[in-house]
């Protein structure tokens, strides 16, 4: 069967050589306080958490973009009210956080979070910024290829999924280690295709990514421990 997900040691993903298991994993049996709780509400999420483009009472600065698709199961179910976080770098390449200190402009109006709920046809939709590629120090010249985390719940926190989401036609994909450790025909899995349905006139570009959780189309997954 075509291996689907990255292996836990990719040699050229320099930070694996640290983080893989140097012994066999063996799986864990779950017990009442994992399959139980804590459970997600869904009252929590509002509807304009799925919108990245405004905070601190402002827009943010960069391309408007419409990042919508389906959850699906391996035999084409709709994987309903499934909590879907994003998070990514702005526009210029930096990420909202303390620990990055890459000298490109922070954006006050961008925090670069969100998250949404499924609906009954397992769809959803965010509208964000086109983020921006930063450099990660991870061989001479090294930069990230743009892309959105996705961190997708099922009932409980111990059921999450994470993966990453490209963009069609960027050069930087052939040169980086994160997407090529990925097996083929897998990495295309991660790549998202314009939709120029989705697309709004005058206002944003549209892209369809749609999620498969089992199968031999599956979308590709990430080790919890990878935040590159």
């Amino acid at each position: 069967m075509t291996q689907t997900h990255p292996a836990l040691l990719s040699p050229e993903y320099l930070s694996t050589r640290t983080r893989a298991p140097l012994r066999t994993p063996f799986r864990l049996q779950l017990g009442p306080t994992e399959l139980t709780g804590p459970l997600l509400g869904e009252a929590r999420v509002r509807a304009e958490d799925a919108d990245l483009t405004r905070a601190a009472d402002g827009e943010a600065v960069g391309q408007r973009i419409l990042v919508t698709g389906r959850v699906l199961e391996e035999d084409g179910r709709p994987v309903r009210a499934s909590l879907i976080e994003v998070w990514q770098a702005n526009a210029a390449g930096r990420y909202r956080h303390t620990l990055d200190r890459w000298p490109a402009p922070i954006d006050p109006h961008f925090t670069g979070a969100g998250r949404t709920l499924t609906d009954d046809e397992g769809r959803y939709a965010f509208l964000t910024i086109r983020p921006g590629s930063y450099p990660w120090r991870n061989h001479d010249n090294a930069w990230r290829p743009a892309h959105l985390h996705f961190s997708l719940f099922g009932r409980a926190f111990v059921q999450r999924l994470v993966t990453q989401m490209y963009f069609p036609d960027d050069p930087l994909l052939a040169l980086d280690p994160i997407y090529q450790a990925v097996p083929e025909p897998a990495r295309r899995r991660l790549v998202s295709r314009y939709d120029h349905d989705v697309t709004e006139p005058e206002w944003a570009l549209g892209y369809r990514f749609d999620i498969v959780l089992r199968g031999a189309t599956a979308t590709p997954f990430e080790d919890p421990g990878d935040d590159a």
